[in-house]
């Protein structure tokens, strides 16, 4: 659907420009979570078309946003692909989403830009809730890209914060079990350090789509300081300039941990 005249001309492009080099000037978050929702709803209010094209829509989308990333300078990404709850809808919508996502994993996996950046691709979710066509994908951008560690691309996929968790305490308590760790030794660094996404900060921001405001039992450890940006786009409808304004939301912000 083409935008009006009025926010496609070069006073809209004006604006975006100076919004990019305001956003440049100002700290830039580097670790951003997405919760990518309103696929379905794109489809149907703004295409008056099936659900699979507002899927594919936001496949392509979620390639356009990490490049967004790198160019601004976002060293690490993690994306809600898919959640355990998602498990819940028509049987072909789900094997759909799962052809489109071992697309995604095999396009990072050759992404010039993906190489360019040392971008390391990882896969956090329940591997066993997960297609083998869309392991075999993952592992492949994962064999290729082991050894980058300069950028991050999280994709949770078959993912739920409480699983995250529950996965967490049931390996420190094999580990207390087998006399591994003293139960004395448990703290937050320990139990952050098994989490999923221990390898690197925790969110600076994250980022809703669609105009729902709730957090969707995502990265429920990590989000315990991250700031919450929610806008009423949908994820296929998803701008540089609604990204651009989001960024410059969390740098007015004042982010004061407790203190």
């Amino acid at each position: 659907m083409p935008l009006p005249k009025i926010v496609s001309g070069p006073a809209y492009s004006a604006y975006e420009s100076q919004l990019e080099k305001e956003v440049l000037s100002g700290l830039i978050p580097q670790h951003i979570a997405f919760i990518m929702d309103g696929n379905r709803r794109y489809a149907k209010e703004v295409l008056n078309a099936p659900t699979v094209e507002g899927h594919r829509l936001g496949k392509d989308k979620l390639n356009e946003v990490v490049h967004w990333c790198l160019e601004l300078g976002i060293h690490h990404m993690t994306v809600y692909a898919f959640s355990t709850e998602n498990f819940k809808r028509d049987p072909t919508e789900i094997d759909y989403i799962m052809e489109l996502m071992e697309k995604s994993f095999y396009e990072f996996a050759e992404d010039k830009d993906v190489h360019s950046h040392h971008v390391a691709i990882k896969l956090i979710g329940d591997l066993e809730l997960i297609p083998e066509n869309v392991l075999k994908a993952a592992d492949y951008a994962m064999e290729r890209t082991k050894d980058y560690k300069d950028f991050t691309l999280n994709m949770a996929v078959a993912y739920g914060g409480r699983q995250d968790i529950a996965n967490v305490v049931r390996q420190i308590a094999a580990k207390v079990r087998d006399g591994e760790i003293d139960v004395d030794d448990i703290d937050e660094d320990m139990i952050g350090s098994y989490i999923s996404t221990g390898d690197i900060p925790d969110p600076d921001l994250i980022l809703r789509t669609s105009g729902e405001m709730r957090i969707s039992n995502f990265l429920l450890w990590q989000m315990a300081y991250s700031e919450l940006y929610f806008t009423d786009v949908y994820w296929p409808g998803f701008r540089y300039i609604d990204f651009l304004r989001a960024i410059r939301t969390y740098q007015q912000r004042k982010r004061r941990y407790g203190a």
